[in-house]
């Protein structure tokens, strides 16, 4: 077994100990990986507010469920185009031409929405969810690819750092855009600029001449990749071959799935609430209270977790280790949708919502993540894309089948949540196994 490095300080990096321990020479990378992620989040939940009173007024929260199938539709195409241009693409050039691909998006909602293009609620919706997970998943594979499992452990809470606060951040500029009567296709242009600053910051991280981790594949100052080739094979074959990556797709589906039951459950009690407040109210002075409640809810959500992951997350990882913290979210859920199955009021179901995703933005965020670590560069490129994409979304599909299953048979709020409950119970049996074999690959790559 190696051991560990002798981490070397300075004014700054004692001064990060308040998050988790840095060595001189990781701080310039991690730090900029912290700000980029910032920016990335920023611009998400701008999106994010946007999207809400875009598909909850134009079709109710039973359209929100439904439509994620077609996100899944979509990324089952797009996750293997994915996995055919890691093979022959350098990373930065991926990375920046598919942001560049997405902002370019964002100016075409804009210029459809300026010719009164109907119904773009439900396409944007798709859009914003293959976005989030696609630009994500990358940023996390770079991020994996740019430490060792020891300093992932320790660094990635900081990291992840930046996502909460950009998440906040994100979150309460667009209550304020909102407030000054910006409109929601104004606010996407404001989202496309952001993810400019993104690529500038991806570029400096990669043409950095940070020491490369073992295993890694990292840039050289030419410009061409050095250290292990990455495998031909599918993003979705290499995680069907992989007993790990399978596992831990499986708890990717079910975590996405409980949680987008929640949203659900939440979506219609705040449907009902704008409705009840508003019994008069046009389609517009609705979405304006829905996308009022939402940010009030994400800024909410977001402080918590932000505090979360200032304070918490790299103890957790330090002191209880990678199985414990695999369990956190889904015993928190557990208690909230118990509770939820008694009394589903709006405050109820609020407060429950907070907690679970708070944590779930913060600790599991962060540990899931950090799962990779061990895990071959195939998989942190293409098995991690697959998994956070596409598996992710087939939790979203499979909720869409909960409701319109549960809708039909008379379900009430505390029935989807009782639904919850068993699909909570399963969860925790998949984290136990991932845990177990986390750590086994940690030990043989450290060993």
């Amino acid at each position: 077994m190696n051991q560990k490095p002798e981490i070397k300080q300075n004014k700054l990096t004692k001064m990060l100990c308040v998050c988790t321990t840095v060595d001189c020479t990781e701080c310039k990378t991690a730090i900029l990986l912290m700000v980029n992620v910032f920016v990335l989040l920023t611009s998400y939940y701008i999106l994010k507010t946007v999207r809400e009173p875009l598909i909850l007024a134009g079709g109710g929260a039973e359209l929100k469920s439904y439509t994620a199938a077609g996100q899944a539709l979509f990324l089952f195409v797009a996750v293997p185009v994915y996995s055919w241009l890691v093979n022959r693409m350098d990373r930065l050039v991926l990375i920046n031409r598919l942001t560049l691909f997405f902002i370019s998006n964002l100016v075409l909602f804009y210029i459809l929405a300026q010719l009164n293009v109907p119904y773009l609620g439900i396409p944007f919706y798709v859009w914003v969810g293959v976005f989030s997970l696609m630009v994500l998943a990358q940023f996390w594979s770079l991020a994996n690819d740019m430490f060792t499992p020891e300093q992932g452990k320790r660094l990635f809470p900081l990291v992840a750092f930046g996502s909460s606060i950009g998440a906040i951040f994100g979150s309460w500029i667009a209550g304020v855009l909102i407030r000054n009567g910006v409109g929601a296709y104004e606010m996407m242009l404001v989202s496309g600029g952001l993810l400019l600053i993104c690529i500038w910051i991806t570029s400096i991280i990669t043409s950095s001449e940070a020491p490369c981790p073992a295993g890694a594949r990292c840039r050289k100052n030419d410009g061409d990749v050095e250290g292990p080739p990455v495998e031909d094979i599918s993003g979705f074959t290499l995680v069907l071959k992989d007993k790990y990556l399978l596992l831990i797709a499986f708890l990717m589906l079910l975590t996405n799935l409980v949680n987008t039951n929640g949203e659900f459950i939440l979506g219609k009690i705040v449907v009902e609430a704008a409705k009840t407040a508003l019994p008069n109210g046009t389609e517009s002075e609705i979405g304006q209270y829905i996308g009022s409640f939402y940010s009030n809810f994400f800024t909410i959500v977001n402080i918590v977790s932000a505090s979360l992951q200032l304070f918490a997350v790299s103890r957790i990882l330090k002191y209880a280790g990678m199985r414990i913290a695999l369990l956190v979210l889904p015993v928190i859920a557990l208690g909230s949708y118990a509770v939820m199955a008694f009394s589903a009021t709006l405050l109820i179901v609020k407060i429950a919502k907070i907690a679970e995703n708070s944590t779930d933005y913060s600790l599991q965020n962060t540990t899931r993540h950090a799962l990779f670590l061990p895990t071959s560069v195939t998989a942190k490129y293409k098995g991690k894309q697959a998994i956070d994409t596409f598996f992710v979304r087939m939790g979203d599909v499979s909720s869409a089948l909960v409701v319109f299953t549960g809708t039909a048979l008379g379900f009430s709020l505390a029935g989807f949540a009782m639904v919850n409950i068993v699909l909570v119970a399963i969860w925790i049996a998949i984290a136990v196994s991932i845990g177990k074999l986390n750590k086994k690959l940690t030990a043989e790559v450290e060993s």
